[in-house]
């Protein structure tokens, strides 16, 4: 069940049934440790937005008997328990218009609950995740990459767009340089409040999926309610941006930024084609899982354009 981790659905000797997570902490040993802090933290913010700030609507894990809401299962993985909601979620993409207005006032509720979490969510650093590895690419497109079938074919794909990639993680620099210099107050984010975490049952909506959760600029969130997002996935403009912006501006007491929308516009696509380009380029063999990064790889590289 779900996507990115390990879930199983769960009947306990009691005939209780659960939403088991398992996580995995990463490929690489010495990062585990972080990974497992960031991750518990998380779980924390989303157990203490439910909990303390009364927000009904978080999703959040069970905590285990010593009060933790997530629990090492071996050296790479963690495993958190939830309870399992009679309820659908939607698919990644943009909301539906008639969705629009809930979403955005689940998502301003979350971030006027800020104070309560401030201490415990991991604080964004607004740095583009695998820049290293993006950087050393680009670096390294004067030799064959021989990692495993398809990195000569990233390779290609990443000399095609290579002058646009290199403008983009420009004004990529622009935009964050902006969003520090704003002075806007920083809020509780969740990160991905795209219909995939939104679980709708008979008692209401609910937001799932919390490891993602920061302290962030609000457009972190506000700008897949956007045309920003729908944009990115190519798909047609909904014609609602200033709708939203009147939404949130009323429900949250704050403005959005056009720079901060912009930002994270950038960002998804080129954060999608860092990890890609690293997932190809290292050892790889002819699987689904190699095939699929390349024909993402493809795709995100064309979204980023856009």
């Amino acid at each position: 069940m779900g996507f990115g981790s390990h879930h199983w659905s769960a009947t306990d000797q009691r005939g209780s049934r659960w939403f088991v997570k398992v996580d995995d902490l990463g490929f690489v040993a010495d990062g585990r440790e972080e990974e497992f802090g960031r991750l518990s933290r998380s779980q924390e913010t989303a157990l203490t937005l439910h909990r303390d700030a009364g927000l009904g609507f978080v999703l959040a894990p069970v905590p285990a008997e010593n009060g933790a809401p997530v629990w090492r299962l071996s050296p790479r993985y963690a495993l958190s328990v939830f309870p399992t909601i009679a309820g659908a979620a939607g698919q990644f993409g943009p909301h539906r218009r008639e969705e629009l207005a809930e979403v955005t006032g689940l998502v301003a509720e979350v971030h006027r609950a800020t104070p309560a979490v401030a201490h415990l969510a991991p604080r964004a650093d607004l740095l583009l995740p695998g820049r290293d590895g993006l950087n050393a690419a680009l670096a390294d497109l004067g030799r064959p990459w021989i990692g495993g079938p398809y990195s000569e074919a990233a390779r290609d794909l990443l000399l095609l767009h290579e002058r646009r990639v290199r403008q983009w993680l420009e004004r990529f620099d622009q935009l964050v340089a902006e969003v520090h210099g704003d002075g806007s107050d920083w809020v509780v984010t969740h990160g991905e409040p795209h219909p995939g975490n939104i679980l709708r049952s008979p008692t209401g909506a609910w937001l799932i999926d919390w490891a993602t959760v920061q302290l962030a600029p609000p457009e972190r969130d506000v700008w897949m309610l956007t045309d920003a997002f729908t944009g990115m996935l190519r798909e047609k403009p909904t014609g609602v941006d200033a709708q939203v912006r009147s939404w949130y501006h009323r429900f949250s007491g704050r403005a959005v930024s056009p720079v901060g929308i912009a930002l994270y516009r950038l960002w998804w696509p080129l954060a999608d084609v860092a990890a890609f380009l690293d997932d190809l380029r290292r050892p790889h063999a002819d699987g689904a899982d190699a095939a699929a990064a390349l024909k993402y790889l493809t795709r995100n590289l064309a979204a980023a354009s856009a």
